[in-house]
């Protein structure tokens, strides 16, 4: 039996009905940039995962760029995150002209290690970007007790662990801004770009719905620099439609994930670690083999789809080279990415 690494074309049959009406509705109300279906879905998505406060941005990089302006960094300062994610999760930082720092990940979680993230606080630090990556929860306990003891802004990139719980606690609202994707192969995924900005500082929330829109609260009014974040209405009227499934879909990627667990039997197989402090919702399935690219080749042939994620570590990336960070700085996420 063939089995692609994704077909969305399962899902989106599922609801085509549901989906063009929802479509059709918007539509015919012209409700196009903002409006009732993007409030809806705000609402929405807060009662469904647990957030007092949610807004709709046009894309997962926005709420990023708009939690690093309400931070408030600028040149001159250094805010750090994973070299191991997808690379937007650092652009906020650039966009407001400060620098990016990276420390290294842990090896069973592929998420920021809190040691080495201590480790690389400077004078010149003012906040982190913490990324739940593949849908695990990162360690934020230590964190946060260490973000308060230097004074730090924090960012948790939320975009592969959407309905993601550290302890008993949805991520996203333990940090100080907490950001969501809704691109469309994310476990809530629209038909085109989308975003969310969730924060339980209800002044922080207030200054990125000002943000969103050019800066203003009431129309040709502009009290401070904006952009224009908005989530349109047929991503909003989509996105109500796919919500009240993500329950379900996410106990059937644990249900698969957990099968996977036990029944993985391959000699040299390093699989997901499971830390008791959080249950992933598994955004992917990702293992690691000392010959990895012979055992993608071997799966291929089975009609088995695979993919690489992040084949080259954030630093040694081309638009990173002026930071100065070569082979060998971060070992760890070097190692994840390194062909075998």
């Amino acid at each position: 039996m063939k089995v692609p690494f994704l077909d969305l074309s399962l899902q989106h049959r599922a609801l085509r009905t549901e989906a063009l009406a929802a479509l059709t509705a918007t539509y015919d109300a012209t409700r196009f940039c903002l409006g009732q279906d993007v409030e809806d879905f705000e609402r929405n998505f807060a009662a469904t995962l647990g957030y007092p406060r949610v807004l709709g941005m046009n894309s997962g990089t926005s709420p990023l760029h708009v939690a690093c302006m309400i931070a408030g960094f600028k040149p001159g300062d250094e805010v750090i995150t994973t070299p191991f994610t997808f690379i937007s999760s650092a652009w906020g930082i650039n966009y407001t002209g400060a620098t990016p720092v990276f420390a290294d990940i842990e090896e069973d979680t592929f998420n920021l290690d809190p040691v080495k993230l201590s480790a690389a606080v400077t004078p010149r630090t003012k906040g982190i970007i913490i990324v739940h990556l593949f849908g695990q929860p990162a360690r934020m306990d230590e964190v946060m007790a260490m973000a308060k003891q230097h004074g730090l802004f924090v960012i948790e990139d939320c975009a592969q662990a959407v309905g993601a719980k550290y302890k008993d606690t949805p991520v996203g609202i333990i940090g100080d801004a907490g950001t969501f994707s809704f691109y469309p192969t994310k476990n809530l995924g629209g038909c085109g770009e989308g975003g969310a900005f969730v924060s339980r500082r209800e002044e922080i929330q207030t200054q990125a719905r000002h943000i969103r829109v050019h800066g203003s609260d009431r129309r040709y009014y502009h009290d401070i620099i904006g952009g224009n974040f908005r989530m349109d209405g047929f991503q909003g009227a989509l996105l109500n439609v796919k919500l009240p499934h993500l329950a379900g879909w996410t106990a059937r990627r644990q249900a698969i994930a957990a099968r996977y667990l036990a029944g993985i039997k391959l000699a040299d197989v390093r699989l997901p670690g499971q830390p008791a402090y959080g249950r992933s919702v598994f955004h992917q399935f990702t293992l690691r083999h000392p010959r990895r690219d012979a055992l993608r080749e071997h799966l291929a042939k089975n009609e088995v789809g695979t993919d690489l994620i992040y084949p080259v570590s954030l630093h040694l990336q081309k638009c990173y080279a002026s930071l100065g960070a070569g082979h060998g700085s971060f070992p760890i996420a070097e190692q994840a990415a390194k062909p075998a």
